[in-house]
């Protein structure tokens, strides 16, 4: 099969990013054509490790030039920009004949389906079906973020098939006629799982609204740290104000407010509990990820997906979306059991094989050849 994936870019080095690359190296290595269209790379490296195989166009629209603008400056500029990349996509679409165009929910979402080139469309989404609404934005944003998460129903449906990551998910979006549920895979595999015996939680993500980070700090300020350390692995837009709030609550010597790593296989192996303080998810990572290692979470039990990875009280820690007392607890009962923990991080350990790359692929090559 010839498969042409669309997203804004491969440099950041985020979830999605991430799994686009892992599941495009494991579809070329087993035979498959594999072509990568973008919007926003613009000559900046991959953050991931691409297979040579992988052909790669970006097709340079840039629609982030303007984020960061006001509404009125998206709504002069991004009409333009849709006309441009609706010519340059059915361009490429025509002259590689794919069998199968994915759209991964980016800027090419509503005009993928009305391109008549003879592939099929394929939509898969990585965060949940309110994600717009769980931006907070107020005013005139506000009425914006509600009329497109209503005209996100209209469109799902003129895909032939439609990808969730949760089953949580799936009944947000409803009985759209083409929705499947297929999670993201894991590609880290380690024989042995972490030993836990490091004073470190963990939290990995962007500095950013929907990570939620400042909570969890709040939550460490309330806590007896008895030498333990809190470990904050990522960057973002967020980073200045997070490091006020370190600052002004006394938690220089045991918050780290770090960077993004390469080495995540290193980050996870020195944790022995890892933090999760979203608003929002699709289907978070850092849990998939935590499992593969054999490490205990404490969670928020936000929109979607820490319950269908998390089995509260065996591998981890569920508490209330925004309860940050209940959080505090939660950190707490992990950091003073090292039985509890270690047992958690077992469990967790044993449980990571259905997250694994090639399950997941199975299930994508099915529904590939089931479309075709």
């Amino acid at each position: 099969m010839h498969l042409l994936y669309n997203i804004a870019g491969l440099y950041r080095p985020a979830g999605m990013e991430r799994v686009l690359t892992d599941k495009a190296n494991w579809l070329v290595s087993h035979g498959h054509r594999v072509t990568i269209l973008t919007t926003e790379q613009k000559g900046r490296p991959n953050a991931f490790p691409l297979d040579a195989r992988v052909q790669t166009r970006d097709l340079a629209i840039g629609y982030e030039d303007n984020n960061g603008g006001s509404l009125l400056d998206k709504l002069v500029h991004y009409p333009a920009k849709q006309r441009r990349h609706r010519k340059a996509l059915e361009a490429v679409l025509k002259e590689l004949k794919p069998d199968i165009a994915i759209s991964m929910f980016c800027n090419e979402v509503n005009l993928l389906p009305r391109i008549k080139d003879g592939s099929k469309k394929v939509l898969e989404v990585h965060f949940s079906r309110f994600k717009r609404l769980q931006y907070g934005r107020k005013g005139l944003w506000a009425l914006v973020d509600g009329y497109r998460s209503r005209q996100d129903l209209r469109l799902v449906k003129k895909y032939s098939r439609f990808v969730v990551l949760t089953e949580e998910d799936k009944a947000y979006w409803g009985n759209t006629g083409n929705i499947q549920v297929i999670p993201n895979p894991v590609n880290f595999a380690p024989a042995t799982p972490a030993p836990l015996d490091t004073k470190t939680v963990v939290a990995v993500g962007r500095y950013s609204h929907q990570k939620g980070l400042e909570r969890l700090i709040s939550a460490w300020s309330m806590l007896k740290k008895n030498g333990w350390k809190l470990r904050l692995v990522g960057d973002g837009e967020r980073r200045g104000a997070l490091e006020k709030q370190i600052d002004t609550l006394g938690l220089k010597d045991s918050v780290l407010l770090g960077k993004e790593e390469s080495d995540m296989a290193a980050v996870y192996g020195g944790a022995s509990i890892v933090a999760l303080s979203s608003r929002y998810e699709g289907l978070p990572m850092v849990l998939l990820e935590a499992q593969a290692f054999g490490v205990p979470v404490v969670s928020f039990d936000c929109k979607c997906g820490p319950r269908e990875i998390v089995e509260d009280g065996k591998t981890g820690l569920i508490v209330p979306e925004g309860d940050i007392y209940a959080l505090t607890k939660a950190l707490e009962r992990l950091m003073e059991n090292d039985a509890l923990r270690k047992e958690m991080g077992q469990n967790a350990f044993r449980s990571a094989g259905k997250w694994r790359t090639d399950a997941i692929m199975e299930k994508w090559t099915t529904l590939f050849q089931e479309i075709l």
